[in-house]
């Protein structure tokens, strides 16, 4: 087996823009020229080394030979055996020695990595004295990270510590956004060089594999980015060897070639890692060949761990803030819903302690299709609300303008970001926190595409060429929202809607307390009170007796009505509906019959009919009649004194259309978007309609509906603004098939 001829290990792919995602960096079979590696089995036996390292180190290698048969020193030996030693799982920690062969000083780093123990050896051209000046540097230059107060202050003092002590060209402090591309947030510079502070780069600079070596392994160095690679030779049919965590890997000809556009000749960089993400980077740049010492280069990365810790605590800290001041905004939120009639009173009223927990501008609070608004204009709030999907239990997260419905997003105006809380489904009960568009003036380091030309690897697609600022308007995005944000609305979503089914539960208890009260309780006496109302009128027609029996029935048939209307109501949140029965009616006869009656109850009304020509609808007529009898109430109720009430009824375009006009100001538009929904403020306790609770429309809604019909308000202007204005109720219904 000794007598085997080592072969070469893993030729280099073709690489261009369009592959370069998928290029194997971690196992790309050769080495930086500054050293040489050899790398052993996990019984310690030669497997295979770099061409270089056997008159690098003075050693005659073979495969299948046992390390200590070698002849390297004895420091090299004993930080194998220990990596043999202490090999988990095939993996051990890298350990270092500083060693001589020949005229030439190593830093020698023994680690093992999927079963296979990696010896390096990496030439250093500096003194060890002079290595012990520079960590002494690095040390206090953690002790002033530390001392820092916010992440800006940390970013450009650690860029001014590390160009310090390692003597870069330029060090720059990348800061990673949600989508992978870097901001240029802090720079220390050679006064010659063009400032990169404040421009972007793509998240395509960094392809996602080379991202997740930035995270195994935290600092890379390219000494000369003119090198020519050695490669790597080996035991025939052996894996390749996988390079993740080695010192000298070689690097990809994409990255070299990039380095080159930028007129960099040799670089550093040092990954700052929180929680497992590659949060940020901190980028050395030199315009010739460098080498920077092992020690000084691990310096460089225990300084990236104390940012990455100190950052930690940063962020922790303004998130313990941001937590403690969400929690109180919920507790205090969660006991005025708890005491306050009107879910969206209590919301507005919390609405600016909510904004600040949320970092949002504007807040919307809708539910039975009543909006009301702050920071925000009505109608824009409205057009907003109409976005909202049905049927949404979790929160709903738009953050730019492509996130909306195709068709509201020209309306959206400066609103881009949303975070919808969908606290009570059932009723459309929704919590909306907006943000406006955040426009961004973006610099790109570069025009952040890619460009066909001829480049040093033959005709393909190459890294840009130029890195000069590309300045681009970035519009229809707002500031995304931050973790801590989404979990606080995730935990007050949870507890409005806690709340919401609490309160449901209550009023369902309650509504069938009353309507069991309503439909045996009280129905059965009301019967016995209108009876006796009837006897005492015909008994005493001409006294004050008769005036009282009319009375009587008048109250008792009122109530009779509200109960009536409850039950209705009842019905329909239940889901049962109304139960229509369905036959051929005429409308016109109907219309005709109603309007009678109400002649008959109210002589001093007006009430002026219009009637086109016939109509015959599928209706059940009882509830049809019940219908137009709530809109003429409405009418009788609400409209000016002494004007009359107009009916119309009319045939348009296979439909039957019934219109009950008053003279009078338009609805409020607060009032209006709710006209249709139950218990209405409005409604109750109105001096004109001291009985109304509000559900008239509500169940005249559901009958229509229950129709295939549709109902609707307007307002009429008087023409040419002068005369009476009228409001305006139609019901539509689809005309019966002829016979």
């Amino acid at each position: 087996m000794k007598s085997r001829s080592p072969v070469p290990m893993g030729a280099p792919m073709r690489v261009d823009l369009l592959n370069c995602a998928d290029e194997p960096i971690h196992i790309p079979g050769s080495i930086q020229p500054h050293g040489a590696l050899i790398f052993f089995t996990a019984a310690g036996e030669v497997e295979g080394w770099t061409e270089n390292a056997p008159a690098a180190l003075a050693a005659h290698l073979e495969l299948a030979k046992p390390f200590g048969e070698l002849g390297l020193p004895a420091e090299v030996t004993e930080l194998i055996q220990e990596s043999l030693d202490s090999m988990s799982e095939g993996e051990a920690m890298p350990m270092v020695a500083a060693i001589t062969v020949g005229d030439t000083e190593y830093d020698c780093v023994v680690h093992a990595h999927e079963g296979r123990v990696i010896a390096e050896f990496e030439a250093r051209e500096v003194a060890a004295d002079t290595v012990a000046q520079f960590a002494i540097k690095a040390h206090s230059s953690i002790d002033r990270l530390r001392r820092q107060k916010n992440v800006d202050a940390l970013l450009d003092t650690a860029v001014r510590q590390v160009r310090e002590f390692t003597g870069f060209d330029r060090v720059m402090a990348y800061r990673f956004r949600p989508d992978d591309s870097g901001d240029v947030v802090a720079e220390a510079r050679r006064d010659d060089l063009v400032p990169y502070l404040g421009q972007r780069y793509p998240a395509g600079d960094i392809p996602p594999q080379a991202r997740r070596l930035y995270v195994l392994n935290t600092l890379r160095m390219i000494a000369d980015v003119t090198y020519h690679a050695v490669p790597l030779v080996g035991a025939p049919g052996a894996a390749p060897l996988d390079m993740s965590f080695a010192l000298l890997r070689s690097v990809s000809p994409i990255h070299v070639e990039y380095l080159q556009n930028m007129g960099v000749g040799a670089s550093m960089s040092v990954s700052i890692v929180i929680n497992g993400r590659l949060w940020g980077l901190l980028a050395c740049h030199h315009m010739g060949p460098k080498r920077v010492p092992y020690s000084i280069r691990m310096a460089a990365d225990v300084l990236a761990q104390v940012i990455a810790s100190t950052i930690q605590g940063l962020e922790s800290r303004e998130e313990a803030e941001l937590v403690e001041r969400a929690a109180k905004v919920r507790t205090s939120l969660v006991e005025s819903l708890l005491l306050e009639e009107d879910p969206l009173e209590a919301l507005i009223e919390h609405a600016d302690g909510m904004l600040v927990a949320a970092r949002a501008q504007a807040m919307i609070a809708t539910q039975f299709d009543r909006v009301v608004c702050r920071g925000i204009d009505q109608g824009s709030g409205e057009a907003i609300v109409a976005t909202l999907p049905d049927n949404v239990h979790e929160l709903l997260v738009r953050q730019c303008s492509a996130d909306w419905p195709e068709e509201a997003r020209e309306g959206l105006g400066k609103w881009s970001g949303m975070l919808g809380l969908p606290y009570d489904p059932p009723s459309k009960g929704w919590c909306l926190l907006l943000r406006h568009e955040q426009i961004e003036e973006v610099a790109w380091g570069g025009k952040p595409d890619k460009s066909g030309q001829i480049g040093p690897m033959g005709e393909r697609l190459t890294p840009r060429g130029s890195f000069d600022a590309w300045h681009e308007t970035v519009r229809g995005c707002a500031h995304e929202w931050e973790d801590g944000v989404l979990i606080h609305a995730r935990m007050t979503l949870g507890e409005l809607a806690r709340v919401s089914n609490a309160r449901r539960a209550q009023t369902e208890a309650t509504r069938a307390q009353l309507l069991a009260m309503l439909g045996h309780d009280l129905r059965d006496p009301l019967h016995s009170i209108n009876m006796a109302g009837i006897v005492l009128e015909k008994t005493d027609s001409a006294s004050k007796g008769g005036t009282l029996g009319r009375r009587i029935q008048s109250s008792s048939n009122r109530m009779q009505r509200m109960i009536g209307q409850v039950l209705d109501m009842s019905r329909i949140d239940r889901g049962m509906g109304l139960g229509v029965a369905l036959e051929r009616v005429d409308l016109a006869a109907l219309v005709e019959d109603m309007v009678e009656e109400a002649r008959l109850a109210y002589p001093t009304i007006v009430y002026e009919l219009k009637i086109d020509g016939p109509a015959v609808v599928m209706a059940d007529s009882g509830r049809l009649g019940q219908v137009l009898s709530n809109l003429l109430s409405n009418a009788r109720h609400h409209g000016e004194p002494n004007q009359p009430i107009e009916i119309l009824l009319r045939r348009d375009d296979g439909r039957a259309e019934v219109c009950i006009a008053n003279a009078g100001a338009p609805i409020p538009h607060e009032i209006e978007s709710g006209l249709f929904n139950p218990f209405k403020r409005s409604s109750l306790n109105n001096p004109r309609n001291r009985t109304g609770m509000g559900l008239g429309l509500y169940i005249a809604q559901q009958i229509v509906r229950e129709h295939q019909g549709e109902i609707a308000y307007r307002h009429q202007a008087g023409a040419g603004g002068q005369g009476t204005s009228a409001v305006i109720f139609t019901v539509q219904l689809p005309l019966a098939a002829q016979d």
